[in-house]
């Protein structure tokens, strides 16, 4: 066996020992693409989606060395009427593309072809002496009449945020492998995975020939690649866990004709930790997110401040070009961050919005940082304005409040009690890992300006919040007290806290009033 065909099936039997979700129903699809004009296929999904669990399992289906019988023993695609027709039939090469990550970009491409021939000799010894892949495949081909699976997972990781020049020669790599009449007789498949859909000139993909299924436009794949709350409830109901506390930290993808979809990634780390943390900052960072967020500034940050309110906003995906360093306007850059699994997309309104609060940390932890003035102060602060107002710093409260003011009141014309809540929603924006926070929430004998409700298992109390405008900090407590605002969360929570915020106008100040009941 070689380093990258057919070799076996380890990378899946230890998908198996792990808690496995079946996904194989996306092997169904593919064999619908064998020898079609729709065999070469290009799946794009931000990381921790599944992408390389996928490309494991799809890889022991085909290869010859595997035993998929066993493998594959009861799982949905045993169903499909072509399951032994394609199981275990092709010779298949798979090739991992981070594992040539380390490779000076000025070379990669031609070592990459070296590797893989030499591998290729391995299992066909006549080949003759060549440095061009395809001239390779091709002469296989002819003396074997062997047709292909090739499986390249994250194909695009040897050329993001690189020159052109590195770009163009691996392109030019895929474009002599995968156009042309011999290429359709070399392979029966070609599936490939990456965090980007193929790069576009203006608006024609560089292998124009792939159908292509994105976040974005997944197609059929939609449910394959993330996991569906029936996943998640098995999962959660199986090891003893919280469903509602893992949906509130990893649910929130629209991917899709599903409407509710879980980064599985986070979910399977979860079972190890039995906690409900922030799992993003195993496998990105947000300083991705500080850095493309300058782009465009003034639209993009008026687009993100509403999204940090819990608000969608709409945008425009064509004009991106998939390509990291093609960036222009603030389109390009909530497209890419719905890419790289930041944001989540809904394709029926074309509307954007942070999925949830393990995300949600990732942009306070970008945001704090970004030099947006009040915003990224707010954020900052905002932390240790829960505490205060756990703890009943009225004076804290206040002055964290008016040092936000001015550039609150330039972006929510600061002028009323609503435009007073969306501040205190970027305030208290630490407390979304915590709580379900709720804009006029029933209560009592009316409806709260903003209600904090505690999540299971967290030891915050519950907070109900009166807002007032040129009015008094007193007369909002009372208020809460008169409509018995609180009374319901009592059974809720051990203990609520009243907080009564007023803004003044002629003083530019905010007055606080808290009680803890």
């Amino acid at each position: 066996m070689g380093q990258y065909i057919d070799k076996g099936s380890a990378g899946f039997e230890s998908v198996l020992k792990s808690q496995f979700v079946d996904k194989t129903g996306v092997i169904e699809l593919l064999n619908e693409s064998i020898d079609t004009e729709a065999r070469f296929v290009c799946v794009s999904r931000p990381r921790r989606f599944g992408k390389s669990v996928n490309a494991n399992m799809i890889y022991s289906y085909y290869n010859r060395k595997a035993d998929g019988k066993k493998l594959f023993k009861g799982m949905e695609i045993t169903k499909s009427p072509d399951y032994e027709r394609y199981l275990n039939k092709f010779p298949t090469i798979y090739i991992d593309l981070n594992d040539f990550a380390q490779i000076d970009r000025k070379t990669v491409v031609k070592e990459f072809q070296k590797i893989v021939i030499d591998d290729l000799r391995d299992s066909y010894p006549e080949l003759q002496e060549t440095s061009d892949l395809k001239n390779a495949l091709l002469e296989i081909h002819k003396t074997t009449n062997d047709s292909f699976v090739l499986i390249i997972d994250e194909w695009d990781s040897l050329i993001r945020d690189v020159d052109k020049e590195v770009q163009e020669e691996y392109l030019q790599l895929l474009r002599s492998l995968f156009k042309g009449n011999n290429s359709k007789n070399v392979f029966a498949l070609v599936y490939m995975t990456g965090i980007l859909p193929i790069l576009k000139y203006e608006t024609q993909s560089a292998l124009n020939n792939f159908r292509e299924y994105s976040i974005i436009s997944p197609g059929k794949t939609d449910k394959y690649y993330g996991f569906t709350p029936d996943e998640v409830k098995a999962i959660c109901e199986k090891n003893d866990l919280d469903f509602e506390l893992m949906k509130h930290a990893y649910d929130g993808y629209v991917i899709g004709g599903e409407k509710s979809m879980f980064n599985p990634t986070s979910v399977m780390l979860c079972l190890t930790y039995r906690d409900y943390q922030n799992r993003w900052g195993r496998s990105a960072s947000y300083a991705t997110v500080e850095r493309y967020i300058k782009i465009d500034t003034d639209n993009v940050k008026s687009k993100i401040i509403k999204m940090l309110e819990g608000e969608s906003v709409k945008i425009s995906v064509s004009s991106f070009r998939n390509d990291m360093k093609h960036i222009i306007d603030s389109d390009d850059v909530l497209t890419l961050l719905v890419h790289l699994g930041y944001l989540s997309y809904d394709p029926v309104f074309c509307r954007v919005r942070i999925p949830n609060t393990e995300v949600a940390e990732e942009f306070k932890n970008a945001l704090k940082r970004c030099g947006w003035g009040g915003v990224s102060l707010a954020l900052a602060k905002s932390d240790d304005l829960l505490d205060a107002t756990i703890t009943g710093n009225k004076k804290f409260i206040a002055e964290a409040f008016d040092s936000y003011h001015d550039e609150a009141a330039s972006l929510f014309k600061y002028n009323d009690e609503n435009a007073l809540a969306c501040t205190i929603t970027i305030a208290y924006y630490a407390a979304k890992s915590q709580y379900e926070i709720f804009r006029e929430f029933a209560s009592g004998k009316g409806f709260a300006d903003m209600v904090f409700l505690p999540l299971k298992q967290s030891p915050y109390p519950a907070i109900v919040v009166e807002l007032k405008y040129d009015k008094s900090a007193q007369g909002a407590i009372a208020q809460i007290k008169n409509k018995q605002y609180h009374l319901k969360l009592r059974g809720l929570s051990n203990q609520v806290v009243l907080l009564g915020i007023n803004f003044n106008k002629k003083s530019k100040k905010h007055e606080v009033e808290l009680e803890i009941v």
